[in-house]
This record gives C-alpha cells, sequence and structure tokens, in this order.
C-alpha cells in the first residue's frame, strides 16, 4: 500500500482529471469510479481495475493481482473525487473495447439521443440491465456512459449491459440489418399507444426531455409511440419514459 499526501503528486492529478474531463477519459483509455459499492460491482464483474485509492478508515476488499493501492487522507480524497460527498474509496479502470457489433443477435434495444445528463443516462443504462435490453446506443449529444455520475446512477450496469456510441445512420443499418424495426419514442401522425405497439423486438429511440427526437430520428423511424398519461402532462422525463417503455417490452416477452 502506498501513502501519498501531495495534491501535486502525478498520479493525484491523473485521477482528478479524469473525473472532470470527458476529453481526457476519452484520450487515455480510462474511467474514474467512486464509492465501495461501485468497486464491489467493478470486481464482480470483471471491469480492468488499474488504481484503488482509500482513506485510512476504509477497509479494501480483496483485490486482483496488479491492481496499485494507495491510502491517502481524507482532505486529499475530497480534492481528487469528483463527487460532493466521497465515500471514501476510488478507482480507477480501463475502458472496454466498444466497437459496433457487425450484426444485432438480441430482441430488444434502446437507444438515446441527445440525452445530457449523466444521471438520466446512468439510471436508463440500470433500468436496460433491470429489464434484460440486450443494449444501449448513445448517440451524439448523450452525456459520457464512463462519466462518473453516469457510472454511479448506473448502480454496477455499466460493467454488465453492452453500451456503444454511433451515429444515426449506424444505428439504422444494424436495425435494418437484424431485421429489427427501428421505433420512436415521439408524437407523429401514425403514432400508437405503447400498449398496442410490439416493444419485445425492437430498437427504441428515445430523445431528451427538452427538445425530444430530432428531425432526422423521427425520419428513420418506422413508427413512433406513446405513452398514455393525463391530458395536463407533455411528457416524461427521459428515464422514466425509458422505464415504461421497457417494462411493456419486457412484459411483452
Amino acid at each position: 500500500m502506498e501513502h501519498i499526501t501531495s495534491r501535486t503528486n502525478p498520479l493525484m492529478a491523473h485521477l482528478r482529471k479524469l473525473g472532470s474531463s470527458h476529453s481526457y477519459r476519452a484520450k487515455t483509455g480510462e474511467y474514474l469510479g467512486d464509492g465501495g459499492k461501485l468497486l464491489e460491482e467493478a470486481l464482480r464483474w470483471g471491469a480492468e481495475l488499474k488504481t484503488v485509492v482509500c482513506t485510512p478508515d476504509f477497509a479494501l476488499p480483496a483485490l486482483p493481482e496488479g491492481v496499485r493501492t494507495v491510502e491517502v487522507p481524507e482532505e486529499l480524497m475530497a480534492y481528487i473525487s469528483p463527487m460532493e460527498a466521497p465515500q471514501g474509496v476510488l478507482f480507477s479502470a480501463r475502458r472496454p473495447p466498444c466497437a459496433l457489433p457487425e450484426r444485432l443477435a438480441g430482441r430488444r434495444y434502446l437507444a438515446l439521443e441527445g440525452v445530457q445528463d449523466p444521471g438520466n443516462v446512468g439510471t436508463i443504462l440500470r433500468t436496460a440491465d433491470a429489464f434484460e435490453a440486450d443494449g444501449l446506443f448513445l448517440l451524439p449529444g448523450c452525456a459520457d456512459p464512463y462519466g462518473p455520475k453516469t457510472l454511479r446512477a448506473s448502480m454496477g450496469a455499466v460493467f454488465r449491459r453492452a453500451v456503444w456510441q454511433c451515429g444515426l445512420e449506424e444505428l439504422g443499418g444494424l436495425a435494418e440489418g437484424a431485421g429489427l424495426p427501428l421505433l420512436g419514442a415521439a408524437l407523429r401522425a401514425d403514432t400508437v399507444d405503447a400498449r398496442q405497439a410490439r416493444l419485445d423486438r425492437c430498437v427504441l429511440l428515445i430523445g431528451s426531455e427538452g427538445r425530444g427526437l430530432s428531425p432526422a430520428a423521427l425520419a428513420a423511424c418506422g413508427q413512433t409511440v406513446r405513452i398514455p398519461m393525463s391530458p395536463r402532462c407533455e411528457s416524461l422525463n427521459a428515464a422514466v419514459a425509458a422505464a415504461v417503455l421497457l417494462w411493456e417490452g419486457w412484459r411483452q416477452e
């Protein structure tokens, strides 16, 4: 176990930047996770850990051989942690390969467009895992799936469920190649009640709460679906809408 007390230490600077910079995470191929629960999930599901940092009073679990372990004082943990209330441990890990599959072999996939809030993206990933979606596609404008807040909101689902980043054209090609209809959560002339739509075998596309799906995304969808709700409500939060539609697809199986 190493002991570090200085903010200027290169490892401390590296971890702090991992927690704050999307471009730095992309450049290094690493990400930063915060908290004991997330560390347990990372270990359980085989994440490639590089470094684990903890405060003196935190009891570390057994770690794989070769993982660098460092103890820091609480004030230094507060400096490097991206969270307002650090939980005594954080870790860095190598981001897994995220190349698009050549063909979609599953039945139900979820895709997001322009969902910028990391809490929403993480919650949607957690919900996709709960209702056995076969993977999540993130189109341009979405939060980083390996940002610290996204990771925490996913509650470890990021280690179990495939996540890909791609463009609309690539998504459409994959859906067409697998014979899966591309359905959009939006209002259009052909919109159908979600209870009457086939959601057990599709690629479901959801946009941001504020802007919804782009015109290009709407044009790519073969059909759109709506969630019935009180007429005084215009829309649902993206994570809530995803949960309703994912549950309906899971129920139909």
